[in-house]
């Protein structure tokens, strides 16, 4: 019996050991080192329409580009379906046939893709949902807290114009989309918390300046003095062209990171003192889902929901990176590998997130 109960302790022992083992791996903070050489990473996104999509899509191309050079997956492709959402459910499904191990969706809908996208975790397929607030639960989602976004963006305005009564007119993205949805919900959540303020208008920019500039053209008429434009993007510069053209004095417009949009508030700031604030996605998001994706594919412990670090401008930081973006373009920032692990490590433990500094 002895012997017996030692030979059961013994393998008690090893059991917790290897347990302990384990969880440690599981647990292991970094870079994991699994070998995805080859594994294949496609992109499926919705809309390709304005720079910043454009800006998104060859950001996951360079970094697909080097993880491949670098021996680290054997393929990829993107496929974009120009906002529809039949054909992007369509291509979902191609792109499960055609053998990828995981896809990242850029969805045009929270809902609508949820049956393709749950096909493609019935095949074994990791999916990295990110920026557009899919719903499907088996979908990991790399993504932005709106609701800090919103609260950031009527938090300058606050502090700008206190607690007196001001008109807030917002300029949404694209009808149905999962991101323009949760990030107005930010917004009206953000509006509670300042009672004095009063949203007086609503239009879909499409994070496009030409199309913000004929929406916010359109409802200027019939609107009140605007003191605050609320702005997801991309639309912040066509908005001061729409006040400019009716001969309004320019509110104060959140911009979006866009070079035209910090060209005009360098402009305006050198000429009357104007200061506004810029906050936004990065284009090169789409790189934090392509690492996001490639570590489960290592065997990284990933938490369902990444959470990511939006990229502020202020007005000390204006020139600097303005120097930094191309005329037409959008600023951005390089995410590699290892920075998105260490993004991942701070979902995990709940700890403040990396921040993009301002270059030097």
């Amino acid at each position: 019996m002895a012997k017996s109960n030692g030979k059961i302790l013994a393998l008690t022992a090893a059991l917790l050991a290897g347990s302990v083992l384990t969880s440690g791996a599981f647990a292991a903070e970094g870079t994991a080192t699994g070998d995805t050489s080859g594994k294949k990473i496609a992109f499926s996104n919705s809309y390709a329409g304005n720079s910043f999509r454009q800006v998104m899509i060859k950001s996951f191309e360079a970094a697909a580009a080097k993880a491949k050079a670098d021996g680290k997956i054997a393929g990829s492709a993107v496929v974009s379906s120009n906002n529809s959402v039949t054909e992007q459910a369509s291509q979902i499904q191609n792109l499960i046939l055609q053998g990828y191990d995981a896809i990242i969706v850029l969805a045009g809908s929270d809902t609508a893709l949820n049956g393709s996208i749950k096909e493609a975790c019935d095949a074994g397929i990791t999916v990295v949902a990110f920026a557009s607030g899919v719903t499907e639960p088996c979908a990991y989602v790399v993504d932005y807290n709106l609701d800090s976004y919103a609260k950031a963006e009527l938090d300058f305005i606050a502090s700008k114009l206190g607690d007196k009564p001001a008109n807030i007119l917002e300029i949404r993205g694209m009808a149905g989309d999962g991101f323009d949805k949760r990030l107005n919900e930010g917004v009206n959540k953000a509006l509670a918390a300042h009672p004095s303020y009063k949203k007086v208008g609503e239009v879909y920019g499409q994070w496009t300046g030409t199309i913000a500039q004929k929406e916010v053209s359109g409802v200027l008429p019939s609107l009140p003095q605007i003191d605050g434009v609320l702005t997801q993007g991309g639309d912040g510069y066509g908005a001061a062209q729409a006040f400019k053209a009716a001969g309004r004095k320019l509110p104060i417009i959140i911009m979006g990171n866009r070079q035209d949009e910090l060209a005009l508030w360098k402009k305006e700031h050198d000429a009357t003192g104007y200061e506004t604030f810029s906050l936004g996605a990065t284009p090169s998001v789409s790189q934090v889902a392509f690492w996001v994706a490639q570590q489960i594919l290592a065997g990284k412990q990933v938490p369902k929901f990444v959470e990511v670090p939006l990229l502020q401008i202020n007005q000390p930081d204006l020139d600097a990176w303005l120097k930094t973006v191309p005329e037409g373009g959008v600023v951005n920032a390089e995410y590699p590998q290892d920075l998105v692990a260490t993004i991942i490590d701070a979902n995990v433990a709940k700890a403040p997130l990396p921040m993009v500094p301002a270059p030097k």
